[in-house]
């Protein structure tokens, strides 16, 4: 690693850092490439100053030593790109040494903030939608940067600061969809290789390669460089990677295709929006369990609500499953199916593997629980349809179900939970009435009764 201080001239020098020796703390800048970037060869020819994109380097310095670092890092300038191996190695290590920096700094060139107030920053001041459209979230490699720092300051183009990882972790998380776990520096094992894939989506890189290489420490993989082999060949060898990586050891894709196998859905859903805007924030997972409990009286739609939020937001989640809870017989025979599921999609799967799924249904649940609850298992959802008998203190059915014993017992994933009772005391509450749009309830009689035209007034 090579990094960059100001010797005793107050001019910019590069120290080597060979592997095996201590690197001293440091900071780190993520940006946007533009014109006049400075290079490693303009700082050994002392010429870089004259730059626009040495302004970003004096930036990163200015802050380093305001933050009490001698020392920080710029990827424009820091790796002599003029040699393949040490490009290789650099790009290969590039993840871990954003994840290793004291500070990171996100410049946002494209981000105008020069009327920031303090009590502006928890309402909406004008740069947050300039925020949210900047370049910085549509490259590529800006993607493990955002990613592997403990935390992140950004800043605007005049330099102010606009906050933190931390305190911007809402907007950024709308403006990427990347969970609040995987922000917070969460295992990025607990998320599966078509999770992380999807953070991509929409990224570009001005290298076709580099659509792949820039992906290398979100998989927590390495490869050679091969610039030349275009984008194909080289996300072909990244997969070829993964594969390797994943064959021999522990790590397990928790992944289950999604089927609407015997969940009874309707082929048009009609309004209710508003919940399920709700019912998706509250089940942005931050690593704890998240749980919706959906409560009206019959024939409100609470199953096809449920129902629409996992269509819509299925590629969220690593496994989707559905149980019927009306009484403890169906809910029993929910789990057999999930097991089935589990052991067709993985059979090597810990205790569900050996099981034979109708041979004891308690064994059964145990060991479904007991895969949910795998450490690296976090990203499901579950969903408990008519839990309409349930365990109160004012129920005296003695067929009435505890929910609780039916859950997984480590505290993750989310759930979703359909009931007439309002007394369902569990998760975020979400009470389904009737819908005041005329509208849509003509709407939803013009599908039930196959008679269109039915919104627009027409016999």
């Amino acid at each position: 690693m090579r990094l960059l201080s100001n010797d005793n001239t107050g001019l910019l020098c590069l120290t080597d850092y060979p592997p095996g020796t201590n690197i001293p703390p440091y900071a780190i800048l993520s940006h946007t490439w533009g014109s006049e970037e400075v290079t490693y060869k303009d700082l050994e020819q002392r010429i870089g100053q004259h730059k626009i994109g040495y302004e970003k380097i004096r930036f990163c310095g200015e802050h380093a030593r305001r933050d009490g670092l001698r020392h920080f890092w710029v990827d424009t300038c820091c790796i002599d790109k003029s040699s393949s191996a040490e490009l290789t190695e650099s790009i290969n290590s590039m993840f871990r040494w954003y994840r290793n920096a004291t500070k990171c700094y996100a410049y946002l060139e494209d981000v105008l903030s020069p009327t920031i107030q303090d009590g502006d920053r928890h309402d909406n001041p004008p740069w947050k939608r300039q925020f949210a459209q900047s370049r910085w979230f549509t490259r590529g490699w800006t993607l493990q940067e955002l990613i592997a720092p403990k935390t992140i300051d950004f800043y605007s183009q005049e330099g102010t600061r606009l906050g933190d990882k931390e305190s911007l972790e809402p907007l950024i998380r709308d403006i990427t969809g990347i969970p609040a776990q995987a922000l917070r520096g969460g295992p990025l094992s607990h998320f599966t290789t078509s999770e992380r894939r999807a953070w991509a989506e929409g990224r570009k890189t001005t290298v076709p390669e580099d659509k792949a290489y820039s992906m290398l420490g979100i998989f927590e993989t390495h490869m050679p460089l091969i610039y030349g082999e275009g984008e194909e060949r080289a996300l072909k060898r990244l997969q070829e990677e993964i594969v390797k990586d994943q064959k021999g050891s522990q790590h397990e894709e928790f992944s289950v295709p999604f089927s609407l196998y015997r969940v009874p859905e309707i082929l048009h859903f009609v309004a209710r929006e508003q919940e399920l805007a709700e019912m998706h924030e509250t089940l942005q997972s931050d690593g704890h369990r998240q749980i919706v409990v959906l409560h009206g009286l019959g024939g409100m739609g609470k199953t096809q609500l449920a129902i629409e939020y996992m269509k819509r937001h299925r590629d969220n989640y690593s496994a989707i499953f559905w149980l019927n809870i009306k009484d403890e017989n169906s809910l029993k025979q929910s789990f057999a199916r999930i097991a089935h599921q589990i052991k067709r999609h993985h059979p090597a799967a810990s205790r569900v593997g050996g099981l034979g799924v109708q041979d004891n249904l308690d064994e059964t649940i145990d060991a479904v629980k007991t895969w949910l609850s795998l450490p690296s298992n976090s990203r499901w959802l579950m969903v408990y349809d008519n839990y309409d008998n349930p365990t109160l203190p004012s129920n005296t059915d003695p067929n009435a179900v505890d929910i609780r014993e039916y859950f997984p017992e480590s505290y993750q994933g989310s759930i979703i939970i359909t009931t007439r009772s309002s007394q369902v005391k569990i998760g975020h509450a979400i009470q389904l009435s009737k819908m005041q749009n005329l509208n849509d309830n003509l709407q939803i009689l013009s599908i039930a009764s196959k008679r269109e035209g039915l919104s627009d007034g027409k016999p």
